[in-house]
């Protein structure tokens, strides 16, 4: 067998956050005798489940799923790692007779899996801490200018409110005194790319405004389900606001709400608000992808026949 291959069904969910990949992954999982990968940035982290919206203990019971609770909030994971553990997850449930579903919604892991990743440059905490505590205490309008002026084709691409693309951006200048620009104009010549012999990929899709509907709705929810004593526990726990876990949507705005720097309301709306904007460029990302088969959430009887039918054949 080629270590580079991946010979069995692999069944790929995704879509924005909010949209229902969750509720669906499982019923597809009891149908066709899965278990689920979970492609999720955030949902690696142990102790944040509030916030990333993690599945429950109940669901997890319901289905084997894999890549979830693996990590502490200070370890640093990313998309070359994603890929090495996924592809060790794959092979396990292909071993077991069964297909993995990979649902979720961090498109870069997704790219990474399917297209290959050059690894680049390793994080630098103490570069990062740096230039953290500089976006708290000078503003991102600044980091954004800085770079700018070392690496103009990174700015041009990164959204001034993309905090964390900027900072990595200049974490790689200050590390290697090159521009990130320059690593990822060489990413298609050192991919070690993985071939999928039977892949179907999915992606969930539902209209704007229902989709800002449910956003809304689970901010509420995180909210009102303990998110400020997650949040405060973590903290206690020493996770410090310089964390990039701790720097995420949710966790970030909880503790600025925590640390006074914003009122609860204000934390409520730039919480929602900023789930949004992710929301957007989650379907942005997605709309760029060859070979998504997209179809409504609420048709849902149509995705199990998609996938019916794709097995059989």
């Amino acid at each position: 067998m080629d270590n580079n291959n991946i010979d069995g069904p692999v069944i790929i969910l995704a879509g924005p956050t909010a949209i229902g990949k969750t509720e669906l992954s499982l019923q597809l999982a009891e149908n066709f005798n899965c278990e689920i990968i979970s492609v999720d940035s955030m949902q690696v982290y142990k102790h944040m489940d509030i916030g990333t919206a993690k599945i429950t203990m109940e669901e997890r019971g319901r289905v084997v799923h894999h890549l979830i609770d693996i990590v502490d909030p200070n370890e640093n994971y990313d998309a070359v790692r994603f890929t090495e553990d996924a592809i060790i997850a794959i092979r396990k449930i292909h071993l077991k007779g069964k297909v993995p579903i990979l649902a979720g919604g961090t498109g870069l892991y997704f790219k990474a899996l399917i297209h290959g990743i050059f690894p680049g440059v390793p994080s630098n905490s103490k570069i990062r801490q740096k230039l953290i505590k500089r976006l708290n205490d000078e503003g991102i309008n600044v980091l954004h200018d800085e770079l700018l002026l070392y690496d103009p084709l990174s700015a041009s691409k990164i959204h001034i409110n993309d905090s964390h693309r900027v900072v990595r951006a200049l974490e790689v200048y200050q590390q290697t005194g090159k521009p990130l620009s320059s690593f990822l104009a060489t990413e298609a010549d050192n991919t070690n790319q993985i071939k999928f012999s039977k892949l179907l990929q999915i992606g969930l899709k539902c209209d704007r405004k229902t989709l800002y509907d449910r956003i809304n709705l689970r901010t509420e929810i995180m909210i009102g389900s303990g998110l400020e004593k997650e949040v405060r526990v973590l903290l206690e726990m020493g996770y410090g606001r310089e964390l990039k876990s701790m720097g995420s949507i949710g966790y970030r705005h909880m503790a600025n709400f925590i640390f006074g720097e914003w009122t609860c309301e204000e934390m409520k709306t730039l919480l929602a608000r900023d789930t949004r904007r992710y929301a957007k460029r989650q379907l942005t990302w997605f709309s760029k992808v060859k070979d998504i088969n997209w179809i409504e959430v609420s048709n849902k009887g149509i995705v199990v026949k998609t996938i019916d039918k794709w097995l059989k054949n």
